[in-house]
């Protein structure tokens, strides 16, 4: 740990006025999303593409980025369970990425409409003549759904929104006692918001095949969550102090530990994944190994290969030194990358309930990502400007600052 006292200037600190993160790029963010959700609709309406084909689509679009939004609130709570001091520097974005779980709620709205083209579930006369679906109508029943998944956002939007009144409070107030209030209450918080997002994986996710279940299958959200967050919280910040911001706040040290966490849930990712194929591999039960069965035909076989290779072998070597962590480009590239399976595992995830013979990405699969994560963007990018870009007055801010690797 380096001593001595850091003092941080105003233009470190703030995005000034004109600066293109203030003016053009919530602007161009936001003017993508609009266009893409736009575009999307018109191809539904126009009939170029089927309302099940863009239902799935938009799905996918909307996990992806909502684990971002859902990575921000975890990272945070996180950093105050563990009373981390290295990451103050870095949580503000977090902060930021959280605060967009609004925004979320509101973009889920397609899903409540589409919820008869995404899932069998969902009709009566499905579930009149299938006994397994009849034997899990009270949990998988239409009502139940919109009651869990407003319950879901419910705590998810309290909980960003403590946490982020409470540390902007702090910029001003300087008061400790803000810490220690949130600290405290950062361990409830991981219980409500891991139980939550389980069971919104559970629902949203798992129940596209309803005959099959897993129960580690939130953990395995939880998982890519994470690995989106701190892929993007690499990206953003090297994005920022290319553009002039943060310039003497976030250093090497602080991008060794973005890398090195980005690696481990890499391999904490792995571990799940390969945990929920391997027992069901060799228990070898026909309800359970057909959701495999799908991903294992035509070209989805590739693509699981593809995964396994591009989501934890290339990612492991190419993490796994140290020069590779504190490489600001090197760190970019690799978490660009990892950014990208992210969305391909979602994709993965939800398109063979639709597609069962094989991958079919289409133009909707690009319009929908544009149209949800443009918005994020935009949100995202607009909440950047209202408040410092770090936790000015948090007591652990110099420690932060004076950060090493050792």
């Amino acid at each position: 740990m380096a001593h001595g006292h850091v003092e941080l200037t105003q233009e470190q600190t703030v995005i000034p006025q004109g600066h293109p993160w203030r003016t053009k790029l919530p602007l161009i963010a936001g003017v993508i999303g609009v266009g893409g959700l736009v575009l999307s609709y018109l191809a539904v309406m126009g009939h170029v593409v089927e309302a099940k084909a863009f239902f799935h689509s938009y799905l996918t679009a909307f996990l992806f980025t909502m684990s971002l939004s859902l990575g921000g609130l975890l990272f945070v709570l996180i950093q105050y369970v563990t009373r981390a001091g290295w990451s103050i520097v870095v949580r503000r974005v977090a902060e930021n990425a959280m605060a967009t779980l609004p925004l979320m709620a509101i973009l889920f709205i397609p899903i409540v409409l589409g919820l008869h083209d995404l899932y069998h579930w969902s009709h009566h006369e499905a579930v009149a003549h299938d006994p397994v679906l009849k034997a899990k109508a009270g949990y998988l029943n239409e009502q139940f759904f919109y009651y869990r998944a407003g319950g879901y956002f419910v705590i998810w939007i309290l909980l960003s929104f403590i946490y982020y009144r409470g540390s902007v409070k702090q910029d001003k107030s300087g008061d400790k006692k803000i810490t220690r209030r949130l600290q405290n209450l950062s361990g409830p918080g991981i219980i409500l918001t891991a139980l939550t997002l389980t069971f919104a994986a559970f629902d949203w996710i798992m129940s596209l095949d309803p005959h099959w279940y897993s129960t580690i299958y939130g953990v395995y959200y939880f998982s890519g969550s994470l690995v989106a967050i701190f892929a993007f919280l690499s990206i953003s910040i090297i994005a920022m102090q290319s553009a002039g911001l943060l310039e003497g706040v976030v250093t090497t040290e602080h991008y060794h530990d973005l890398g090195k966490l980005l690696f481990g849930f890499t391999v904490f990712w792995t571990y799940i994944a390969f945990s929920q194929y391997f027992l069901i591999w060799y228990a070898n039960i026909p309800e359970e190994t057909l959701w495999y069965a799908h991903r294992s035909v035509g070209s989805w076989q590739k693509m699981t290969t593809f995964m396994a290779v591009g989501h934890f072998v290339l990612p492991f070597f190419y993490f796994l030194t140290r020069s590779t962590k504190r490489h600001r480009f090197a760190l970019l590239v690799g978490a660009m990358w990892m950014l990208m399976m992210h969305f391909i595992d979602m994709y993965w995830l939800v398109a063979p309930s639709l597609h069962h013979e094989g991958v079919v990405f289409g133009l909707i699969d690009v319009t929908t990502l544009l149209g949800i994560g443009g918005l994020f963007l935009a949100f995202f990018t607009w909440n950047l400007r209202r408040n410092p870009l770090v936790p000015i007055k948090d007591p652990r801010l110099q420690e932060s600052l004076r950060f090493e690797n050792f």
